[in-house]
């Protein structure tokens, strides 16, 4: 008898859903298995994941999808990193870009000779040796030439677009290969009474839908990984109490459209700002404990820079995640496995990095139960350093202006975290592992960008003279401001290669 796995069922459309639909259909193909989405349109998606960070490069290659055609058909702009407004203290601002600072020399990171150069009365603005930091400053914006040799700074960038846009992207691109789209509502989930795997979903329509193996994109429910087969979760916030996100789009303000996320703290969170090609997305992410849902959205609609174009929609959320996000025959992606909120933009990279791994791990045939283990592992691990990072942002501040501030200015922090402030307190090392998605130069922007510096650097940073360092690091601020100096500006170049039609 014949056990391969050869239908494959999603659960869920939005971008989630079809991401997935879209990596499958063009890895596994669609002669060997049955890839069916399920999703119904009384339903629909949440649709707010508009900014990204740049591994998302790396899957829209995977797909072979042309730049400037996503681009242009999701209304999309180009992301050199996030600036954090008032996280600090009201007042002042930092940046954290996507780029490296420098160049690393003598097998150390260079912020650690920019550190010794500070104390020697140096320049202590750090931006002025990352690319992407002067060209957010100056609104501009350059794809670098695959090969080039020019010796100057490389350019990282990501996206900002239409969430909706894109999933509805992603599912022209799935269903040119082979994906069947099924429309309804689902109504009853059958399982096996031995194993408890799931084996087809009945419709309200009265279709049923087998499979072998199923992906649950069913948003917040979870109605495969938590309905059906109960796995728990694991809610964080204790460290992370915001538990409500007002969104809202509004019309394209004058002026220049910016390369970079906006996130201002506000008194009882953060508010969001993301600049597209046809409008801005807008959200203020806080604690309904210290703001009530009404006055949240009253204060957001008041701190836009362009007429709102709807009314805004309310989120409700827990933070944290499934404690398995595959269960026998079934894997959650996007909200149906967890939630972390989008203050690094990190929503749809840890969707990228479920599929991946699920690609990477995908049984032929039955279901090893140590393969299981090791995905749920190495999943759980992707969250926990992200939400370690996340937590920073809200412990490291000298804001103490509002209750909401005082509460996670004072409150206890994961052991994990505490050690790494520890550690670049004493060091200005974070002790970033290979595998963590946020890597030293992310732990520095953050951290002492809102007032954790270093006390000490590397002690090969004193090996070279003081006339030494200065020439070295003279050079590489010039490179920098080369760089930049031959960019466009962001509306310049998006007008050029990838501007969206205009509305009619």
């Amino acid at each position: 008898m014949d056990h391969r796995i050869r239908r494959l069922v999603i659960v869920g459309g939005g971008t989630a859903g079809w991401m997935t639909a879209a990596a499958f259909a063009k890895i596994l193909g669609t002669v060997n298995y049955d890839i069916v989405l399920v999703e119904s349109e009384d339903i629909g998606t949440v649709g707010v994941g508009e900014a990204t960070i740049p591994q998302i490069r790396t899957y829209n290659d995977l797909l072979g999808i042309d730049e400037n055609t996503f681009v242009r058909e999701t209304n999309g702009t180009f992301k050199l990193g996030i600036h954090f407004v008032d996280w600090k203290r009201p007042g002042e601002s930092y940046i954290h870009p996507f780029g490296l600072y420098g160049v690393d020399m003598d097998g150390i990171p260079f912020i650690h000779f920019w550190h010794r150069l500070a104390n020697m009365g140096g320049n202590g603005d750090w931006g002025r040796f990352n690319a992407e930091t002067m060209a957010m400053r100056e609104n501009k914006f350059t794809r670098i030439p695959k090969g080039e040799a020019s010796g100057l700074p490389q350019i990282n960038y990501a996206y900002q677009f239409d969430a909706s846009l894109y999933a509805a992207f992603l599912r022209r691109y799935a269903e040119a290969r082979g994906v069947t789209r099924r429309e309804g509502r689902i109504v009853r989930v059958g399982q096996a009474p031995e194993s408890g795997n799931l084996t087809a979903l009945h419709l309200e329509n009265g279709q049923s839908i087998a499979g072998d193996f199923f992906i649950d994109c069913s948003g917040f429910r979870g109605l495969l990984i938590e309905q059906t087969l109960k796995c728990g979760y694991e809610d964080w916030s204790e460290w992370l109490p915001c538990d409500r996100a007002a969104a809202v789009p509004s019309a394209k303000p004058d002026g220049p459209i910016t390369p970079y996320t906006r996130s201002t703290s506000r008194e009882a969170g953060w508010q969001w700002r993301i600049p597209l090609q046809h409008r801005t997305g807008n959200g203020y992410v806080f604690c309904s404990e210290f703001i009530s849902e009404d006055e949240a959205c009253e204060k957001l609609l008041t701190r836009l820079d362009g007429a709102p174009l709807k009314d805004p929609k309310v989120l409700r959320f827990t933070t944290g995640h499934r404690r398995k996000m595959w269960h026998k025959n079934v894997v959650a992606f996007g909200l149906a496995s967890g939630f972390l909120e989008p203050l690094e933009s990190t929503s749809i990279h840890l969707v990228q990095a479920g599929i991946a791994k699920l690609l990477a791990l995908f049984p032929r045939t039955g279901i090893a139960q140590s393969v299981v283990d090791q995905y749920n592992r190495e999943t759980i691990a992707d969250y926990v350093n992200v939400k370690d990072f996340l937590i920073a942002h809200y412990k490291v501040t000298e804001r103490e202006d509002t209750p909401f501030w005082r509460r996670c200015k004072h409150m206890s922090v994961p052991d994990s975290l505490t050690a790494r402030l520890e550690t670049f307190r004493a060091t200005g090392q974070a002790a970033a592992q290979q595998w963590e998605l946020f890597k030293e130069v992310s732990w520095f922007s953050v951290l002492a960008g809102q007032g954790l510096m270093p006390g000490d650097y590397h002690p090969v940073a004193d090996v070279i003279s003081d006339d030494d360092l200065r020439q070295r690091l003279g050079r590489l601020r010039s490179q920098v401001d080369q760089r930049v100096k031959g960019m466009m500006s962001h509306d310049d170049y998006i007008a050029k290669f990838c501007a969206a039609p205009k509305a009619a």
